[in-house]
């Protein structure tokens, strides 16, 4: 299994779930609420330990509650925390989620993800030089993404990035990135490309993009430009929230079996996470995911 090196935000989560989402100005009220630590780039960080990889995590938290909070959690799932800083002029980053029917709308407040620096990163510059690959989001301020990009670059290691939210990427961060991991609608708003077909997008950069679909899966190119599409496996759905984060953290850490391959593991691994709830709640673990793919394996030769 890979080392891996996460840079990227730090959460809080604060779920609601309600019977259907507000309309402007109205006040509904909800079944039930919790908080699950979360943030893109500490959610990948657990998804890829759960799944055997070993990860090293740099961000910033608060100074506060959440941040303690945050930071054992991290340590407790054998994360190494010695790259996330605590921030005492900035709240801990937070995430407010609204659940309706397995589906969620969510408002994201920085705090001190946004504090973090391209010299936080000089700081560790040790973790990149250390690690396999790194894994990115856009959670954190774009120019400390683009510098993590040199420093991946700088140590001649792998940069994949999962570009949400959404926003147009720079031709140099573009050119830096091994990987780029988006939806449909982060595709298009990444390249630049609105009202352009995604295949033809995917096709642009042949080899170096996946592109996560729901319930249709993952589709990616390979190095000639061919399109690949990896089905989604068979679940009923109770949090779709941490799906996409699993997905990132699962294909990272099966990087080095190829991109065919770690999209497969991805796709089930993402599909696990969403039979519980919470953002982080649903990951599995290793073991976990080897069972669910052995036994999907013989559903499918039983048909």
């Amino acid at each position: 299994m890979p080392r891996v090196l996460v840079v990227g935000s730090v959460n809080m989560d604060l779920v609601v779930e309600t019977p259907s989402f507000p309309r402007l100005g109205e006040t509904l009220f909800g079944s039930m609420f919790a908080t699950h630590p979360g943030g893109k780039g500490a959610n990948q960080a657990v998804a890829a330990a759960r799944l055997g990889a070993t990860v090293t995590m740099l961000g910033r938290v608060g100074k506060d509650a959440f941040g303690r909070e945050l930071k054992a959690g991290l340590a407790h799932e054998g994360i190494n925390t010695r790259w996330v800083i605590e921030t005492p002029a900035a709240s801990t980053g937070i995430a407010a989620i609204t659940v309706c029917n397995a589906d969620n709308a969510i408002i994201v407040v920085p705090g001190a993800n946004g504090c973090l620096s391209p010299s936080d990163l000089n700081s560790a510059e040790d973790a990149f030089a250390e690690t396999d690959v790194v894994l990115a989001q856009l959670e954190i301020p774009v120019p400390t993404v683009e510098h993590a990009a040199e420093l991946a670059a700088r140590h001649g290691k792998p940069f994949i990035l999962n570009p949400a939210p959404a926003m147009r990427l720079s031709d140099s961060l573009l050119s830096r990135c091994a990987l780029i991991t988006p939806n449909e609608y982060e595709l298009a708003t990444a390249l630049g490309q609105t009202g352009v077909r995604w295949q033809n997008s995917l096709s642009a950069l042949p080899g170096r993009v996946v592109m996560t679909a729901g319930k249709e899966g993952a589709y990616f190119s390979d190095r000639t430009g061919a399109l690949h599409h990896q089905p989604a496996f068979s679940v009923t759905a109770t949090d779709t929230t941490g799906a996409g984060d699993t997905f990132n953290g699962a294909l990272v850490t099966f990087w080095s079996l190829g991109i065919a391959e770690a999209v497969h593991r991805a796709c089930a691994a993402s599909a696990l996470s969403v039979t519980k709830p919470g953002a982080q709640g649903g990951m599995p673990t290793l073991a976990e995911l080897n069972i669910f793919m052995e036994r999907d394996a013989l559903v499918a030769n039983r048909t």
